[in-house]
Parts: C-alpha cells; structure tokens; sequence
C-alpha cells in the first residue's frame, strides 16, 4: 500500500468503491428485467474486474478482440461472445480456444462469412457458435431486421457452424439528447431484434441467444422487451463523460481518471501544463456534440475531487493544457510544479487502452495494481 502521491505519471486510476457500487448497479439492473447480463469486458480487459463482474464464474461475457478472448479464457472465463463480425483467418485461433474447453461464440452478418465459417468447420471437423448481427439503428454494421438475406446467412451455417441467435448493438443510443430517447432506443433494438427472430423462426430457425447493449439502453430500459434474453454493457463499469453528458450516470460515479503532474505554466494565457496529452487520454472528444463539452477531460484534486470550472481545454502528444472553462484568469501557480491531478475521460475504453494496467485506490492509498491485456 503507498500514496497515490508517489506515483509516477501519467498513470490510470481506478476508484475501487465506485467500481463496485457500478458492478453491483448492472447486477441488480440484470435481476430488474429479468435477463442475463453478458459485460462486455472490452473496456477494461482485465480479470480482476471480470471476476467481480461475474462473481466468480466462468461467464457469460463479451470481447471485442479475440486476443480478449484469449486471455480471458486462460483466467478461466471461458463462455465469451466475440461481438465483432469475423475475419475468416481468425478463425483458427478460435477453434484452438474452442479445443481447450473453451466456448467463444462469433458473429456474421452475410453469406460469404457463413460459407466460410462452415467451410472451416468442415475442414478442420470444428464446432463454432454463430450469432447473426442485425443493423437497428444504422450505427454501424448488421442486417436490417426484416432483411430475408438472413434466412439465407443461417442456411450457409453447416458442418460444424452452428445457428445460435441474433444480437446488436443500439450504438445511436449514445447520440441521445434526452432520456426519453435512450428508452426510445431500448425499445428500438429489442424490437429490432424481436423481428429478425421472427423471421428466422418461420424459416425454422430457431434463436437460442438474442442479445442486446449498450450502457445507455441498458441502464434507461423500462422494462425486459420483445424476445431478448441478454444485455450487454461495457462503460457502464467506469463511466465516463459521455455517459455522464447523456445522463446515464452523474459525474461522481466516473471510477477511472488519468493521474498527471503540473510541468509549468503560461502565465500571460491562464493555463497549467501538464504532462498528460493525448497519448494518455485519447483523442476522443466525445462530448464536444453534447450540451456540455468537457474539452479532453475534467480536473479533479489528486484525491479524486472535481475541481469547479477547470477543464482540459487542449492536448498535445505529451502535453494537457487546463485552464477554467470561461477562460477568465486565475492564479496558475496556486497548483506548483508537480501537483498531481486527476482528469476524468470523455470516452474510458480508449483513455485506458493507452495503460497497461490500473493502480486501484482506496481513499487516498493504492493497493493493487490490476493488469489488463491490450492488442488484437
């Protein structure tokens, strides 16, 4: 156990009381409308906090890289849905995890990713679970819902490739203005999904799995709709700014930080250098679309607290540049070199992929260093 104060940085910071607090949030959140919770680990990609996620046991869970559902599956969590659409020569590497005892699941969304998914199965005598991807907000990939290419896409699944369900991702959510429209976007993807189902069955094909998620949907859903069976959520273990700006959390639930030392001032122009650029904190500028744009990041003291009308107005590679959000003057030198601060993310998932691990506080103290597996 030391002082967060002696750490080197910039260094990633991980609240460990409002972490739990978020995990127990979704658990109970699963339990309210009555559907399993699939985390999508992607954002923090660490075992420590899967396990807590999980409460132990082996899944389910989502990745986003099949190096995730590598190393996911060598700690023991072992049921993953790898939610992005296949590139066929990756499939080698989830048969070896499949093998191993392993059951990662894929999604597709066209004919000639089934055909050579079952062309795989059928050389290597392999057995691969297949979700088809469904488009219900054209955020990004997927079929549309009432696309009859689906009944041919479950039909290409032979010789090992096996037809499990649907699933999406209501990405538009995060667009949302208001709280009416993130309940208008939960309402959206389950029907979405509920019709491709639908389709499916009347072909005689059956969805085992229909999985839905995104934070803002699952946190904002009114009750369990249509035909889902699952929620995924990945943010929703940190938070952030953008989930903030959309309302989905309040800014004092936001469990990860970036820690970053003053290097020197420019006096003449009221800001504060510091040796956090974008390097360390992305260059995601989220909430510039929102009500409330928080420029690369908000201040907090070295213990966490929000620092009122200072922002990261600009970033560097190697350097953050704070000054009050009015852009009034202030006493610059009130925070001497090396004052250590703590800057909330706009977006968590690509701020802590710059880390390799997270320093876990409590109170003022760290006491754990929890590693997290980066790359594809």
């Amino acid at each position: 156990m030391s002082s967060i104060n002696r750490l080197d940085t910039p260094s990633l910071i991980l609240d460990k009381k409002k972490l739990e607090k978020n995990i127990a949030f979704a658990q109970a959140r699963a339990r309210e409308l009555g559907v399993v919770w699939r985390p999508h680990l992607k954002t923090h990609k660490c075992v420590e906090i899967a396990r807590m996620q999980l409460s132990g046991t082996p899944g389910p869970a989502t990745v986003s890289t099949v190096r995730e559902a590598e190393y996911f599956a060598a700690a023991g969590i072992t049921d993953l849905i790898y939610a992005v659409g296949i590139a066929p020569h990756k499939l080698a590497r989830i048969d070896a995890l499949n093998r191993a005892g392993a059951d990662v699941k894929i999604i597709l969304d066209n004919v000639p990713a089934a055909k050579a998914v079952s062309d795989f199965c059928r050389q290597h005598q392999s057995n691969i679970g297949v979700l088809i991807e469904i488009d219900c907000d054209g955020h990004r990939s997927g079929l549309k819902p009432h696309d009859p290419v689906m009944i041919e896409v479950a039909r290409s699944l032979t010789d090992g490739a096996r037809f499990l369900g649907v699933l999406t991702h209501a990405g538009e959510s995060y667009n949302a203005r208001t709280t009416e429209e993130i309940e208008a976007a939960a309402e959206n993807e389950a029907l979405a999904l509920t019709a491709a189902r639908d389709l499916l069955a009347a072909a005689g094909f059956e969805s085992r799995i229909v999985s839905v998620g995104s934070t803002p949907t699952f946190v904002r859903a009114q009750k369990r709709q249509g035909a889902v069976t699952e929620y995924r959520s990945g943010v929703g273990a940190f938070y952030d700014l953008v989930m903030a700006g959309i309302g989905v959390c309040k800014v004092e639930d936001i469990a990860l930080s970036v820690l970053v030392s003053v290097i020197g001032w420019q006096e003449e122009k009221s800001w504060i250098i510091t040796d956090g650029g974008f390097l360390a904190m992305s260059r995601d500028r989220g909430t510039a679309s929102q009500s409330v744009d928080c420029g690369y990041g908000l201040v907090c003291d070295v213990y966490g607290n929000l620092i009122p009308d200072l922002w990261v107005k600009q970033c560097n590679q190697e350097h953050g540049v704070i000054c009050r959000r009015d852009g009034k003057p202030f006493d610059v030198k009130a925070y001497g070199l090396d004052t250590k601060l703590r800057i909330l993310p706009n977006h968590a998932c690509p701020t802590a992929a710059a880390f390799e691990g997270y320093n876990v506080v409590e109170g003022d103290n760290v006491t754990a260093l929890w590693p997290r597996c980066n790359r594809w």
